[in-house]
């Protein structure tokens, strides 16, 4: 089994999960019939190859209810078919399990080397495409791991999770979007909020979207304003008020302050509107994450908190067979780096090709991890020193906490502090004579 993943030449799939209870999967030897399954956005090619590799069927249906039934009657004369497909996840591979297809994924480079393989011209049509997956899924599919449906509940929490995801990415544009609009004609708000990812930096705009309109309210209503959004600290309220005096002396122009202010409320208004969606994807989260059984293991991570933890089960997903050492974790996570030898030559590079999400789960949960474990910290500081970048220290640090993950993820054990402590001092950790703080093993 080879470090980078599972198959050879298949995909080590995002969407895999627990293999129904109530079917089992069909032996190799049992398959008679391999198709090759090409996708598109309004229709897909298909061609499926007997066990000599010859080809019994070749056909384009639309991506419609009526392509779909067609495509099931055709499929019902080839009982028992393997369907290779350059996708793990979507509409088409939700229709594919429904039609309880046996489904191997392929990854796109994979896939790129079977066509070059069948056809090493250059050729590339749809039908090539589907030719090359059946035939390599013929000849080397014994190797590949197969699909499965995936729990229920992980499914729509992983959903969830990268949904609010791509919401917070779509905040921070907004913001950045307000604050570049700011700087063409409104300074003093800059200067008065540094950070424009809170609320109350965007009332602010909603209430006084010009600087004459927030000179004439007055100091009253700048009182009032800091009280109720509760910005009355010592440090920063006296200065705000002074800033809030004098912001009519260094704005824009007044055509540019007329069309650029609506601008600002707009976006203003827009982030409103977001972080409320956003508070609701949190609470859905929450709720669907206290239903699993693997909520508190995950919960116990230090720095994960309500958010980072969802995700990270997530993307890991509750099938332990999926996983069967930290190792494939860690490729899949995108922690563990990818080599390239020959003969004299040794280099090692960012791993690339894993699940985004898991790996920038994994990051910001290494993160903030450092705040919670002297260890942690420790370790991070000691890769920085010499001479890492953040970005690379943290990468490692992930490393080394997706193996203690594998492990209380697959003998179902809380984290422990104290017997994470007695096992580093029990190996001779490093990490751990740098730690300033006394470990004693358990007697």
């Amino acid at each position: 089994m080879p470090c980078e993943g599972f198959v050879s030449g298949g995909l080590v799939t995002e969407q895999s999960a627990i293999q129904p209870k109530n079917k089992t999967m069909k032996a190799w030897n049992e398959i008679k019939y391999y198709a090759g399954f090409d996708w598109a956005k309004d229709h897909h090619d298909v061609i499926v190859l007997d066990s000599d590799g010859k080809i019994v069927a070749d056909f384009r249906f639309d991506h419609t209810a009526g392509g779909w039934n067609e495509f099931g009657k055709k499929l019902a004369a080839f009982p028992g078919v393997a369907i290779a497909i350059e996708t793990n996840h979507g509409g088409v591979i939700e229709r594919l399990l429904e039609l309880e297809c046996c489904i191997f994924p392929v990854h796109t480079r994979s896939a790129k080397g079977y066509r070059q393989r069948k056809v090493p011209s250059g050729n590339k049509t749809d039908r090539v495409d589907a030719w090359s997956l059946a035939d390599a899924l013929r000849l080397d599919g014994a190797h590949w791991k197969k699909l499965s449906p995936q729990d229920p509940l992980i499914k729509e929490l992983r959903l969830l999770c990268r949904d609010e995801v791509a919401l917070i990415r779509d905040r921070s544009a907004l913001i950045t979007q307000l604050r570049q609009v700011l700087y063409d004609y409104y300074p003093a708000a800059l200067e008065a909020f540094d950070d424009w990812t809170t609320p109350a930096a965007w009332a602010f705009i909603i209430a006084f979207p010009t600087p004459e309109i927030l000179v004439k309210a007055g100091k009253r209503k700048w009182e009032k304003f800091l009280h109720v959004h509760k910005l009355g600290r010592p440090a920063t309220y006296q200065r705000r008020l002074e800033i809030f005096a004098r912001a009519d002396q260094f704005a824009g122009s007044a055509p540019t302050v007329r069309a650029k202010s609506k601008l600002a409320v707009a976006r203003a208004k827009q982030l409103q509107l977001l972080e409320t969606q956003i508070a609701e994807y949190r609470q859905e989260i929450r709720r669907l994450f206290a239903q699993h059984p693997d909520a508190k293991l995950f919960g116990s991570l230090p720095g994960a908190g309500d958010k980072m933890a969802p995700r990270l089960l997530a993307e890991v997903g509750d099938d332990r067979a999926l996983f069967p050492d930290a190792q494939s974790l860690q490729c899949l996570a995108g922690t563990a780096p990818v080599s390239y030898q020959s003969g004299q030559i040794h280099r090692v590079y960012l791993r690339r090709q894993c699940n985004k999400s898991l790996r920038n789960a994994v990051h910001l949960w290494a993160n903030l991890s450092r705040e919670y474990c002297p260890w942690a910290a420790t370790y991070y500081t000691a890769l920085r020193a010499k001479g890492k970048s953040h970005a690379c220290a943290l990468r490692a640090l992930g490393q080394r906490w997706l193996k203690i993950l594998w492990k209380m993820w697959q003998t179902r054990t809380l984290y422990d502090a104290d017997l994470h402590a007695r096992n580093q001092l029990k190996h001779g950790s490093w990490v751990l004579q740098m730690v300033n703080q006394p470990v004693t093993e358990k007697t």
